[in-house]
This record gives C-alpha cells, structure tokens and sequence, in this order.
C-alpha cells in the first residue's frame, strides 16, 4: 500500500467521530426537549448540563477533526 493512500485511509478513520457527534447531539437536544415539555419547571435546572453535555460532545466531533486535519497535512 503507497503511503499516500493509507494517509487518506487514516484521516477517514478519523473522521468517523464527527458522525457521532451530530447523532449524539440530536440524542441531547431530543432528549432534553422531551424532558422540558414533560417537566417544564426544572428544565431551568437541567439546562446547565444540557450545555455541558453538548460542549464535550461537540469537542469529540472536532477532535476527530482536528486529527484528521493533522493525518492529512503533516505526515
């Protein structure tokens, strides 16, 4: 296998996260949507950790981004 193949084998590979992260996001914001129309008075409450869940999923997308940015212009 020619290493510029495999290079553009590896940054497929790595993007497979970005396709987890639009899944898990729409898993997030359906399920918080779900809960607040259920239970609307701690919607506030549950609102942070709706955010903190969307920032970590969110950075698990652009860090296989980042990885497959770095795969395909430095090696």
């Amino acid at each position: 296998m020619e290493a510029e193949a495999a290079k553009l084998i590896g940054a497929g590979l790595a993007s497979i996260p970005l396709a987890g992260a639009g899944v898990g996001l729409g898993l997030i914001f359906g399920n918080f949507l779900s809960g607040a129309f259920r239970n609307p008075s701690v919607a506030a409450q549950n609102q942070p950790t709706m955010l903190l869940a969307f920032a970590l999923t969110e950075f698990t997308g652009l860090l296989g981004f980042a990885i497959a940015m770095i795969i395909l212009y430095t090696f």
